[in-house]
């Protein structure tokens, strides 16, 4: 027996029906979010042909996309375009729809409270909207990434209380994203995708369902396992990077480059994986991911101390560029209260306009506090969008990266290597520049006004 027939032994005849419409791709997939992670999951199952019925409450996002445009900027148009023509990929919010689809795939985001604990508000409304439209024989996967538990002690006693039950009227999941953004080398398609779900006939289907859509699936024992394999990941990286941005700090004191020092190490073909240190984190994962197991644990009675040294390693990182900065500036000979300052690049990686959780805010809060006024250029970022917590920058607009606007400002700070800026140009034209990413070296540009920090 192969595993996939394991996974498939002991199926009822109605999730048997289920099971054939995922394998024939004759089966109606609807995926509620249709941002950095909804998007290219929907445009995947429209590739492998499927019926796709995308939900979002952003009507900007519905119009756009019924319209055959992108607005992700690495996601290119035509493939929005191409998906839309052949009708295999729709977009709406009216949620009455939602006993269309044979799945529902849930992308909704899952941020923390000011006080770093999980918010679960978008995933708790969705499965309250869900729950209100439920029938019998739908597949509901969870994408969205979470504390182990999630699943089965809130989504499942939500549609449970509709007098449904899971496993024998409707089938639950959970299966997370693992999307990066920009990444040329992987796609939604080319990622094995972790699958957990509430019972074996749950499991069978959500598995069969993934394996139209992407490479290969992993099947494992339980939706919390899942769940866990999505913050472990996560947590790697969160963890290491603390201690490249920790050893930054040491070696900078001692004089030493940690670029030149990675770079070196990582020659050694085996028990080395290369971090780069940053200005600070960004994006949906990294920053936010481990507090959830932190916050979790506690019911558990257990402290992660790992866990939060990191996080506090990292959350310092934008400080720790900020006084480098402000003691740049004072040595040049100008005071830093007053100065201007250019923040380059917005977005919370290279080549993307992603700004979810980036240290680019951060920055320029902590440059104007400390007497400094902060603009930025962001060939990506057009103007600053809303955000939860840095409402004052809302709506500043990229400022043109020319020779005379350079000459202006009192030093350029390198807060994302956008591989489309013309960093010959920064430097010969800056004041100062200030490089958090070791782009200039890179570039092969040596200059004594560039200083890494």
């Amino acid at each position: 027996m192969t595993s996939n027939q394991a996974i498939q032994f002991g199926l009822t005849v109605s999730s048997q029906e289920l099971l054939g419409r995922f394998q024939s791709r004759d089966a109606k997939v609807g995926i509620v979010g249709l941002g950095y992670v909804g998007l290219p999951l929907a445009l995947t199952a429209a590739k492998a042909n499927f019926s796709v019925l995308g939900f979002d409450i952003n009507r900007s996002y519905v119009d756009r996309l019924n319209q055959g445009e992108s607005y992700i900027r690495h996601i290119p148009s035509d493939l929005v375009a191409s998906a839309v023509a052949t009708g295999l990929l729709q977009a709406t919010n009216d949620f009455d729809r939602l006993k269309e689809p044979d799945a529902i795939l849930i992308c909704v985001p899952t941020p923390l409270t000011q006080h770093r604990e999980p918010d679960l508000s978008y995933v708790k409304a969705t499965a309250r909207t869900i729950a209100a439209h439920l029938r019998r024989g739908q597949l509901i996967v969870l994408e969205s990434t979470t504390y182990p538990g999630t699943t089965e002690e809130v989504l499942k006693p939500i549609f449970e209380a509709t007098g449904l039950k899971s496993g024998k009227d409707f089938f639950l999941a959970y299966s997370p994203e693992r999307e990066d953004p920009g990444n040329l080398n992987f796609s939604t398609s080319t990622i094995p995708k972790v699958v957990g779900a509430d019972g074996s006939e749950a499991l069978a289907l959500a598995d069969a369902l993934y394996r139209q859509l992407v490479v290969e699936t992993v099947p494992v024992s339980t939706t919390a396992t899942a769940e866990a394999v999505k913050l472990t990941e996560n947590i790697f990286r969160a963890v290491n990077i603390a201690l490249v941005n920790e050893l930054k700090v040491v070696y900078a004191a001692m004089g030493i480059d940690i670029w030149e020092v990675v770079d070196a190490a990582k020659t050694k073909p085996f028990g080395f994986m290369p971090f780069y240190p940053g200005p600070g984190l960004g994006g949906h994962c990294i920053p936010i991911d481990p507090f959830y197991l932190t916050w979790k644990a506690r019911e558990y009675d257990i402290t992660t101390r790992f866990i939060e040294l990191a996080g506090q390693v990292n959350i310092h990182m934008p400080y720790y560029v900020v006084e480098r900065l402000v003691e740049a500036v004072d040595r040049s000979g100008r005071p830093f209260s007053g100065s201007q300052i250019l923040v380059l690049g917005a977005a919370y990686k290279k080549n993307v306009d992603d700004m979810r959780e980036s240290p680019s805010l951060k920055l320029m809060e902590l440059i104007e506090a400390r007497g400094a006024s902060a603009d930025y250029h962001d060939p990506h970022v057009p103007e600053l969008p809303p955000t939860r917590q840095h409402g004052a920058l809302m709506g500043r607009a990229s400022v043109p990266l020319t020779p005379e606007n350079l000459r202006h400002y009192d030093a350029v700070l390198i807060a994302t290597d956008h591989d489309d800026v013309d960093y010959r140009l920064v430097v010969d034209h800056a004041k100062l520049v200030l490089d958090t990413r070791n782009v200039c070296a890179k570039a092969g540009i040596v200059d004594s006004r560039i200083i890494k920090a």
